[in-house]
C-alpha cells in the first residue's frame, strides 16, 4: 500500500464465497497486501459464528471481543480473516509489564542535526488509530486495569482518543478496527487455570458491541488440522493415530469440566504431541513430553487412564528412550 493513513478497502467480497459460510453478508477488502497483513494459514478452520462475529467487526466497525479457554485459536481466529481480506492487523499481547506509556507514547531525547531534544513518541493506540489498522488487545483480561482505561474512550461509538501531554484530540481512521481476546471475560482467576488475569471493570467490558465465544473444535476437524500440521500423518495409520490423541484430549477436557484435572489439554498440544512424535517415534513418551509432564502428580494416573483407554496400552510408569 502505497499510502496506508488515505487508503480505503477498494472491493466487497462475499463471505459465502471466501469463508464458505452461508450467508449474505459481503465485507469490504483490499486488493493489495502490506507488512502488517498476516499470512494466510490453508490449515486453518473457521468457526462460523465467531467468524460473522469478526466479520461484523470488519463491515460495522464493532467492537468485537473473543472469549474461551486456551488453545482454541481466538487471536489466530481474527488474524486469519484479516488476512483474507488484506486488512492490516497488529497484535498486542496485554501482560503485566503493558504500561500506560506503552499505550498511550511517551517523551523520548533523540538526535537532531547534532543536537539532543525532547520528542514525543506516541504509542501503539495513537500510532493504530490514525490508520486502516484492525487492533487486537490479545489476552485482554491480563492487562492492568488501571492501564485498560487508557482504551475506554475509543470502545464508544465515536471512538474519540485524547493525548492529554500534546493537547491533541485524534479522530480514528475510518477503517480502524478494534478486537480483543480474553479467557475470563474480565472476570478473574475463578478457576485457578489463569493465573495473572484481572477482575476488570463491568462499564469497560459492558463497551464491547459483540462477546462470542470461541470452544475446541469438533474432532474430525481438529483432526485434519493436525494433519495438515503434520503432513506425513495424512494417511489412513496418521488418521488412525491422530484420532486416538485427539480422544485423548477431549478426554482431558471432560476430566478439566468435571473437576477432575486442573490441565487440560488444548489443540496446540495435541500438534505438538504429534510433531514430537515424529521426532520419537513413540506416542508413549511423546504424550509425557508434550503433556504428562505438565500435569500434577496426583492427576497423572487419571491421565495415565485416558490415555491407556484411548490408545488401549498402559502408561509404564518410566520411560526411556528406545534403542536405536
Amino acid at each position: 500500500m502505497s499510502d496506508i493513513q488515505l487508503q480505503q478497502p477498494d472491493r466487497m467480497v462475499s463471505v459465502r464465497e471466501i469463508f464458505d459460510i452461508d450467508s449474505d453478508l459481503r465485507v469490504p477488502a483490499y486488493s493489495e497486501r502490506d507488512d502488517h497483513v498476516p499470512e494466510i494459514d490453508t490449515a486453518y478452520r473457521f468457526n462460523r459464528e465467531v467468524t460473522l462475529a469478526i466479520l461484523a467487526g470488519f463491515a460495522q466497525d464493532r467492537r468485537v471481543m473473543i472469549q474461551g479457554l486456551h488453545g482454541t485459536g481466538k487471536s489466530t481466529h481474527i488474524e486469519q480473516v484479516a488476512a483474507r481480506l488484506n486488512w492490516p492487523c497488529v497484535r498486542i499481547n496485554l501482560d503485566g509489564h503493558i504500561s500506560r506509556l506503552d499505550l498511550v507514547g511517551k517523551d523520548t531525547i533523540v538526535l537532531r542535526e547534532g543536537k539532543q531534544i525532547t520528542e514525543f513518541q506516541e504509542g501503539i493506540v495513537p500510532w493504530a488509530l490514525r490508520r486502516p489498522v484492525a487492533l487486537i488487545f490479545d489476552e485482554f483480561d491480563a492487562g492492568r486495569p488501571d492501564v485498560m482505561f487508557v482504551i475506554q474512550r475509543i470502545l464508544e461509538r465515536d471512538g474519540k482518543f485524547t493525548l492529554l501531554d500534546q493537547n491533541e484530540v485524534i479522530r480514528p481512521h475510518p477503517q480502524f478496527r478494534l478486537f480483543a481476546t480474553s479467557n475470563t471475560v474480565g472476570l478473574g482467576n475463578l478457576n485457578g487455570l489463569y493465573h495473572g488475569t484481572q477482575v476488570l471493570n463491568q462499564a469497560q467490558i459492558d463497551r464491547w458491541n459483540i462477546v462470542a465465544t470461541l470452544n475446541y473444535l469438533p474432532r474430525q476437524d481438529e483432526i485434519n488440522i493436525v494433519q495438515a500440521r503434520v503432513p506425513t500423518l495424512n494417511n489412513d495409520q496418521g488418521q488412525q493415530l491422530i484420532d486416538a490423541m485427539v480422544a485423548v484430549a477431549e478426554l482431558t477436557r471432560n476430566g478439566f469440566a468435571a473437576g477432575d484435572l486442573s490441565t487440560l489439554m488444548s489443540p496446540r498440544t495435541v500438534i505438538s504431541w504429534a510433531e514430537n512424535n515424529e521426532i520419537f517415534k513413540d506416542a508413549e513418551l511423546s504424550f509425557r513430553l508434550s503433556f504428562l509432564n505438565k500435569c500434577d502428580e496426583a492427576e497423572r494416573p487419571v491421565v495415565a487412564e485416558y490415555f491407556q483407554r484411548c490408545f488401549d496400552q498402559e502408561l509404564a510408569e518410566s520411560h526411556q528412550l528406545k534403542a536405536v
